[in-house]
């Protein structure tokens, strides 16, 4: 059946919608903090003539610094000790909660309107300014924005990650501790997202829910020292496929949702408002690993449904950022260009040229591209520069289908996951190994070849055979996928979005982001095709849509059709736009009504202002 072509979205029009009093915030407070010009000269939306970088980074000895072996998950934190501030479902506003909406769907999860003993776990997060980082021995100890808790020992724990499980609720507390009287690049007010589970808007990190202890967002009503983040951990289409505890595993469902609509690799950081490119550049990035029955996080699970992938200390998070040094190796970045800072020094969680000690067993390796502008096109080499193959077996969180076997090459544009498992019994003790990315990049537009034998990030030594037998393994069969019906295809509405540039800025449809004016209005349970298209020819947008994964339909380069890779064929929240690229995907919007955003993720376009709200509705 022919599809219908129904275009929701694009008109062309000259009207600039932009949040006016938050942009001229940005610009005010962005010139006095750096003393530099805004670039805010009128651009056609054709390839441009980049303006030259700053001077390179200083140059830094590599493999001095070593990661831990294992990355712990954050312990709870109870937040049931002060019964004034015990997480409720209203905005805790007498008590110095901002003013957030109504955590929705509260009743469903909890017994009362306050939380009782034992029905969520709950955490505690204070993004703080960390004045003594150290990116690498070579360059000194310097200012560095993290989210703070606690590990085992009660020690600090920078940017922890969370391991979450299907089924269980989490309640995050999140403190701003940022100082008031901040100077540099970055702004003191926060808005945490949580990329990308289906949770509901007041707790997405909506751009404009921003806030500190005396300035709230436009989407907000008032300042606060906290925010609970409620993050009910249930498969999307939970109105459609309800909780069923039925003893009959054929009918079983206790989360609720679709189990086919499970993530697993997820990561949350800054989404403040004209900011996110800055403060997340700042270093307030880490990652939510979440687990089910299937993707279960336990090697030695019994349960026949279980995958049994790398678990524990063999399944290991690595977050890549680009950053640019001035000369005296202290962390530069550029808010006010709408072209942004290209970072020449990679760092890996933290840390630049790091070295990474395996045991000769089975891992999964969990890449995150954390931005702020970077693509990577990352190898595993040998010494020699030799390629080793290994399995790749999920994309934005999403595990495939299938594993795709010997592979030998992971792209990631800004926000794109992949997750790899490399076996290393098959290298000697003492083998070194390079993770290292071939894919050129002079600006902040996009990438450009892919080239030999590329730049190493870091180095991987098998140093030990591990304790004990390595039981993990990887299945032909992962997850079973939900593809749209030929009929749902026909029967979806097209809306059609276009992303290119305008008056210096980033647009969407010709139009910047007004975070209090919703561009699609989208009824709930509702399903579309959304037409996401780059006329350009000099930049490229990985695009990310929050809340709802989608499924790519097609990929058209310069108007013709081409091959969909195999690893973009399951469900994705991140859809690369090259140059002259189209992309139609299918999306259903369930669950939870409220404000969501779409976006560019390379973190400067976003911020200038290549981002549009859309809103479901009850």
């Amino acid at each position: 059946m022919k599809q219908k072509e129904k275009d929701l979205g694009h008109k062309n029009t000259n009207d600039l919608n932009v949040d006016t009093s938050r942009r001229t915030f940005f610009k005010a407070t962005g010139a006095t903090l750096l003393a530099a010009p805004a670039i805010l000269t009128t651009r056609k939306g054709t390839a441009q003539v980049a303006p030259p970088a700053p001077p390179p980074s200083p140059a830094t000895t590599p493999w001095l610094v070593t990661l831990p072996d294992a990355i712990e998950p954050l312990p709870q934190t109870s937040l049931l000790t002060d019964t004034n501030l015990i997480p409720q479902g209203e905005a805790n506003t007498d008590f110095d909660e901002c003013g957030r909406n109504d955590h929705q769907r509260w009743g469903e999860f909890f017994n009362g309107p306050i939380l009782e003993p034992d029905e969520a776990d709950t955490y505690e997060l204070k993004v703080q300014a960390i004045t003594n980082h150290v990116f690498h021995p070579d360059y000194p100890p310097q200012l560095s924005w993290k989210y703070m808790g606690k590990d085992a020992n009660g020690n600090p724990y920078a940017n922890p990650t969370i391991h979450a499980r299907y089924g269980r609720p989490i309640i995050v507390r999140l403190h701003n501790q940022l100082p008031t009287n901040h100077t540099g690049f970055g702004t003191p007010e926060i808005s945490l997202h949580l990329h990308n589970l289906h949770t509901p808007s007041e707790s997405d990190g909506f751009p404009g829910d921003y806030f500190s202890e005396t300035k709230a967002g436009p989407t907000l009503n008032k300042p606060g020292k906290f925010k609970d983040q409620f993050y009910p951990n249930i498969y999307a289409g939970f109105d459609e496929f309800p909780r069923n505890p039925n003893s009959n595993t054929n009918t079983s469902n206790p989360v609720g949702g679709d189990r086919r609509e499970a993530l697993g690799t997820l990561w949350y950081h800054d989404h403040c408002l004209d900011f996110t490119a800055a403060n997340a550049s700042r270093g307030m990035a880490g990652f939510y690993l979440i687990y089910d029955d299937i993707d279960s996080g336990d090697e030695h699970d019994t349960n026949p449904a279980a995958l049994r992938l790398p678990s524990g200390p063999y399944d290991y998070p690595l977050a890549f950022q680009d950053k640019r040094f001035d000369v005296n190796g202290i962390h530069i970045f550029d808010q006010l260009d709408p072209e942004g800072t290209l970072g020449d020094k990679v760092t890996v969680n933290g840390k630049i040229e790091p070295v990474l000690n395996v045991a000769r067993r089975k891992y999964r390796l969990r890449l995150l591209n954390a931005g702020p502008s970077r693509f990577y096109e990352f190898y595993l080499v040998n010494s020699a520069n030799v390629v080793q193959p290994f399995t790749y077996i999920a994309n934005d969180g999403n595990l495939l289908p299938a594993p795709l076997l010997n592979q030998t090459r992971v792209r990631l544009g800004v926000a794109e996951r992949g997750d790899i498992v490399v076996d290393f019994s098959r290298f000697a003790l003492n083998t070194e190994l390079y993770l290292v990315n071939r894919l050129t990049q002079t600006s902040t537009r996009g990438p450009g070849a892919v080239q030999a034998p590329g730049t190493r990030v870091m180095k991987i030594v098998v140093n030990r055979n591990p304790p004990v037998a390595d039981v993990s393994r990887v299945p032909t069969a992962l997850r079973a996928i939900r593809r749209p019906t030929a009929a749902e295809i026909a029967a979806a509405p097209v809306r059609r979005w276009v992303f290119s540039r305008r008056n210096g800025f980033w647009s969407i449809n010709d139009k910047l982001i007004n975070v209090n004016s919703a561009a699609a209005r989208i009824e709930l349970g509702g399903a579309e095709i959304w037409d996401l298209d780059n006329p350009s020819g000099g930049w490229a947008h990985p695009v990310h849509i929050h809340f709802e994964e989608g499924h790519i339909l097609n990929r058209f380069r310069g108007g013709t059709a081409v091959a969909i890779p195999a690893h973009e064929r399951g469900r994705k929240d991140v859809y690369t736009l090259g140059p002259g690229e189209r992309i139609r995907l299918f999306m259903r919007f369930r669950d939870f009504p409220g404000k969501y955003v779409m976006h560019c993720h390379n973190m400067i376009h976003e911020d200038h202002a290549m981002m549009v709200r859309w809103d479901i509705v009850d």
